[in-house]
């Protein structure tokens, strides 16, 4: 005699959740795997574009992301900043910023300068690194923002030589009086000064998406395998 599938409505029923459960995590880790694949072809294709050599309009800085850019003018050195908990290397620093007016804009930039060490001693104390004085070239690429981390409390107003945890450049235009472009440049070329000017890349992680999708692909097909599997297992003793 064939073997009978023994079939039971509140396993089928759980065995659906969960496959759908495991495919619809799947589909998203996939699709954020497509993205960040995208992404990393659009940094790729941007670092081989020729330097902007102007501050791009606000209305198109959103697709500015990762284009190199080369700036003439000067800093405003009394507009530095210091953002805290940017560790480099184990060790516990500071990203130092520093407003800069290009040449000719009607717009001034953050310029992310590079990365300074914390005085172990004194917290309050913040690393002293100067900008050049007077017309200066600047080149880097821009992005978004200056990084973020976890805002503890509430987020102090910029004010000039400020230890902050995050930049918000809404609130530092309001400050200082001068309107902004909404990018920031992580300045690049030879360092020279103290700071050190070594980026961290964005975190992609495509390939850790990537295996979160298998699994969870695995999962959705391991429960119905589960569920045919038992589902014999009961008819063969059934019918015993």
């Amino acid at each position: 005699m064939p073997t009978r599938f023994r079939f039971r409505l509140i396993p089928f029923c759980a065995t659906l959740i969960v496959a759908a459960a495991g495919i619809a995590l799947g589909q998203w880790q996939s699709h954020r795997a497509a993205e960040k694949t995208a992404l990393q072809q659009r940094m790729q294709a941007r670092a081989s574009e020729t330097p902007l050599l102007t501050l791009p309009a606000d209305a198109v800085a959103g697709d500015m992301e990762f284009r190199h850019i080369k700036l003439r003018g000067e800093f405003v050195p009394q507009w530095t900043l210091y953002l805290e908990n940017r560790p480099y290397n184990g060790a516990v620093g500071f990203h130092v910023l520093t407003l800069f007016k290009p040449e000719g804009s009607p717009q001034a930039v953050v310029v992310a300068r590079g990365w300074a060490p914390r005085d172990a001693a004194d917290r309050t104390r913040v690393p002293q690194v100067a900008p050049p004085a007077g017309m200066t070239e600047v080149e880097g690429v821009l992005r978004h923002d200056a990084g973020h981390v976890l805002q503890l409390g509430q987020a102090d107003a910029p004010r000039p030589q400020a230890i902050l945890q995050n930049l918000d450049i809404p609130a530092l235009a309001q400050a200082s009086g001068m309107a902004l472009s909404p990018l920031v440049i992580e300045q690049g070329g030879k360092p020279g000064d103290a700071l050190v000017r070594d980026w961290p890349a964005p975190s992609l992680g495509i390939d850790r998406h990537r295996g979160y999708a298998v699994q969870w692909y695995a999962l959705a097909a391991m429960a119905l395998i589960f569920f045919i599997v038992t589902g014999y297992k009961r008819g063969r003793h059934d019918k015993a």
